[in-house]
């Protein structure tokens, strides 16, 4: 009589041992089986662990997305000034928001006449919910340092109620040219919409934000360029010295400063979301492969009966779970090009998701993560279960 287990053959009165690695081999490939078998089996228990698990990583992708594209795009747009030197509020945190005009606009014209200072401009900004803003413009000096906005259609304002906006802000509040906007309480009258990328998405002449800011005479930060934009760091020492409690930096450091690990409460609030993206990771494979081990009693404790030891059914559950995993992070990885779509149509145009490739691997392996931690439990339980209580469970 010969029988056959996992390619070793076994003789009636003696039993004979085939070359190792053909064992290994049939091994493998007889626990691929198993485990497409248990998952295949019940698809609807596999489908949403896999979706489970793809939500925790599109919801990691999508915040660090969103946190970088907005940042990028601030950065983007205070490039588009023009400026070489940027001269923010007496005592004034760099990465703070601003919404006041504390600075005198003596100032403008002082700045002008410091060495390689060819022209300065002073802009106000009163903060709407975050991160829009209005800014109130000297169009004659912000038009000859950034070279002006591309209008889609219209033009700058020119008269005391005239708006003028990006075509982003005009698509998400149905503004054209000629539309009436109340905004800050007040009633403007939309003037011009232009390509974004360039400062703000809200602009009005100067005097105008200044008589509603109640701030006539003061602006809140000044942009200055250069006659030679090397020097950007020699001017900026000179003005601190000139000007000590202000924060002057080059525009190439203000935009550097635009980054995750600039902002606390954004890298705390990234890191809580992580925290909660494990725990449910943790507890969605928890609850599967808990259920997937009492359903499959009988079949480990086959397992168990004809020679398979503990480390041979573990094994087999964490590879299951290695699959759902993976399976997760890929469907999750194809979700985020989804609410990238949702962002760009029903989000405000102030939020934007960027791809973040780098982050991948990192929401890939935090699911790898929190699904095995989920398993541990029931692994050891399945370890543990008693051969003879196994083969007699209904």
């Amino acid at each position: 009589m010969e029988l056959k287990y996992f390619g070793a053959e076994v003789r009636a009165g003696h039993q004979t041992t085939p070359a190792k690695p053909k064992v290994a081999i049939d091994l493998v490939l007889v626990l691929n089986k198993l485990i497409f078998a248990n998952l295949t089996h019940r698809p609807v228990r596999t489908l949403l662990s896999v979706l489970a698990i793809a939500v925790e990583v599109t919801m990691i992708l999508t915040l660090v997305g969103v946190s970088h594209g907005t940042l990028d795009s601030t950065a983007q747009r205070a490039r588009g000034v023009g400026a070489d030197v940027v001269i923010r509020p007496l005592n004034s945190a760099v990465m703070s928001s601003l919404s006041s005009a504390p600075i005198s606009e003596k100032y403008v014209a002082w700045t002008m006449q410091q060495p390689h200072v060819v022209l300065a401009s002073g802009v106000v900004i009163h903060s709407l919910t975050f991160p829009d803003s209005v800014t109130g413009l000297d169009f004659t000096s912000f038009n000859k340092m950034s070279g002006g906005f591309e209008y889609d259609s219209g033009g700058d304002p020119v008269n005391d109620n005239d708006m003028a906006v990006d075509k982003y802000y005009a698509s998400e509040k149905n503004l054209h040219v000629g539309s009436k906007y109340n905004l800050i309480d007040h009633d403007w009258n939309i003037s011009g919409i232009y390509e974004g990328g360039k400062l703000a998405r809200i602009v009005v002449k100067l005097t105008s934000l200044q008589t509603v800011m109640e701030s006539s005479g003061h602006v809140t930060v000044i942009y200055a360029k250069l006659d030679d934009p090397k020097l950007a760091g020699q001017v900026v020492a000179d003005l601190k010295a000139k000007l000590p409690g202000y924060p002057i930096l080059t525009m190439d450091e203000l935009t550097s400063m635009y980054s995750i690990s600039n902002i606390g409460m954004l890298k705390d609030f990234i890191g809580v979301v992580i925290g909660v993206a494990v725990i449910v990771g943790f507890i969605v494979v928890f609850m599967a492969m808990y259920t997937a081990v009492l359903e499959r009693t009988r079949e480990i404790g086959i397992i168990k009966a004809v020679g398979g030891s503990s480390g041979l059914v573990l094994n087999l559950l964490l590879r299951e779970t290695l699959l759902l995993a993976i399976l997760g992070s890929l469907v999750g990885i194809a979700m985020t090009y989804g609410t990238q779509w949702l962002m760009q149509h029903s989000v405000p145009a102030s939020l934007v998701q960027e791809t973040v490739y780098s982050w991948w691997g990192y929401a890939g392996a935090i699911a790898i993560a929190g699904s095995m931690l989920g398993v541990i439990v029931p692994g050891v339980k399945a370890v543990k279960q008693d051969v003879t209580e196994a083969l007699s469970y209904e």
